[in-house]
């Protein structure tokens, strides 16, 4: 019998191992390619994604900026593809972060730097699994178990000893299904949210970049998908301004002219007192995905008293949020009130300038930023920076109309988040409850 994590199970509940589990059902538990096997040169801008340790998120592929090879190295490391239902892991850093595969990730490459574990037929439901190895108790075991004082260090070994709690097959996929559908409605949430900001993103350029309503009224067009009442609120011709043409009646200026910038700050990590309090504490790892737009948790937080003997401020919701040192042009909108440390700044719309128009210009101007960064050791983004990078500032009206139209579709965003959250809570919740059988599903 493997060493049993947690005490409690139901007595039909067999204690062996994640490697026995794979030997079982017919899997393996292997490593990805390596480096020698397949180089930075190989990757391309289109083929197969190959899954690397920053892919790996909670349960799930990241897919966002995922490297690619041909179709040609895929054949040549077919014995590194994953199928669904496949469990991947990273070998360095992070190791206790895992991702099961879906049907939409089959035949991808288990990439340079993770793990494939194949659990094989009839032995452990997949969902289940990928739901077991997020145990508080086997994460911790992992992280325990792993090599390395500097770097932890995950391989084969490792995992195949990490003692596997096996359930009956068919309370297994009761569980899966539960823990699951909390997932799915996650993921759906995801989804939506990438809509949204895709639709609010689509307007901003419209209206502000491509200056499609203005030359759909030059021409004599009425803007497609707009109605008259809006339509009304952009000139109908372009008018000369330093930098270039403009719609008549707007003008050019700096987004340092338009913005207020704000700068954040650390409390003295030495005085505990300042640490771990009701304050989140906004710093480049807490940047959310492009979708979701608004952050709402933060990994560190900050006392009363570290706010008040630190240069940091409390930020108001809808607050831009760009990291500025180091990982540079990450955005967020802040959905809940939080502090920010120095390495970012905080942008507020001045008069007329409204929050939603500020996001969105930022996310457009955000590669001239990167580009006018400063700094020998860290690419840094300075005030003079801001004041470097020009954009169109459209008529009062208009910007009140931009504001009108794209809230809805950012408070559905946000609203989405939280319903996440709580979402995510049950699940962890339930997940300890449901493993140690102290919540039995589908028995009698």
């Amino acid at each position: 019998m493997a060493e049993a994590l947690f005490s409690g199970v139901p007595e039909h509940w067999e204690w062996t191992t994640l490697g026995d589990v794979c030997a079982r059902g017919g899997g393996d538990i292997q490593t990805g390619p390596f480096g020698s096997q397949l180089h930075a040169a190989d990757y391309v801008p289109v083929g197969v994604p190959s899954i690397m340790p920053q892919n790996i998120g909670d349960n799930r592929i990241i897919v966002e900026g995922i490297a690619r090879i041909t179709r040609d190295d895929a054949v040549r490391l077919s014995r590194y593809l994953v199928r669904a239902g496949d469990i991947v892991y990273s070998r360095r850093g992070d190791v206790e972060r895992r991702a099961l595969i879906r049907e939409a990730e089959d035949g991808w490459l288990c990439g340079t730097g993770c793990l494939r574990v194949r659990l094989g037929q009839g032995v452990a439901d997949p969902l289940f699994a990928s739901y077991y190895l997020g145990h508080p108790e086997a994460r911790e075991w992992i992280v325990r178990h792993a090599i390395g004082a500097t770097m932890p260090n995950l391989n084969t070994s490792i995992l195949s000893a990490l003692p596997f709690l096996l359930p009956p097959l068919s309370e297994q996929r009761a569980i899966g299904q539960i823990l699951g559908a909390l997932d799915d409605k996650i993921e759906l949430n995801r989804r939506v949210n990438e809509t949204l900001e895709a639709m609010a993103r689509a307007i901003f350029k419209s209206w502000f970049v491509d200056f499609d309503p203005v030359y759909a009224k030059a021409e004599g067009r009425q803007p497609a998908g707009m109605d008259v009442e809006t339509a009304e609120l952009f000139p109908q011709s372009f008018a000369k301004a330093s930098g270039g043409e403009v719609p008549e009646g707007w003008q050019i200026a700096s987004l340092a002219d338009v913005v207020e910038i704000v700068g954040g700050g650390t409390p003295r990590t030495s005085v505990a007192e300042y640490w771990d309090g009701d304050v989140p504490w906004f710093s480049v790892v807490d940047a959310p995905g492009a979708s979701d737009v608004y952050v709402i948790d933060t990994q560190r937080t900050i006392s009363s008293l570290g706010l008040e003997n630190s240069a940091t401020r409390v930020l108001p919701v809808n607050t831009t949020i760009i990291s500025a040192r180091g990982t540079v042009g990450k955005l967020a909108l802040v959905g809940s009130p939080m502090a920010m440390n120095q390495s970012c700044y905080a942008l507020r719309g001045k008069e007329g300038i409204g929050p939603y128009f500020v996001y969105f210009a930022a996310k457009h101007l955000v590669t001239a930023l990167q580009q006018n960064t400063h700094g020998t050791v860290f690419d840094t983004i300075t005030r003079d920076t801001f004041a470097a990078i020009d954009l169109v500032i459209p008529s009062q009206s208009a910007l009140s109309s931009f504001e009108r139209q794209v809230e809805p579709l950012l408070r559905r965003i946000l609203s989405n988040l939280h319903e996440s959250r709580t979402l995510a809570a049950i699940r962890d919740a339930l997940l300890p409850k449901l493993l140690s059988g102290e919540v039995r599903i589908g028995v009698a």
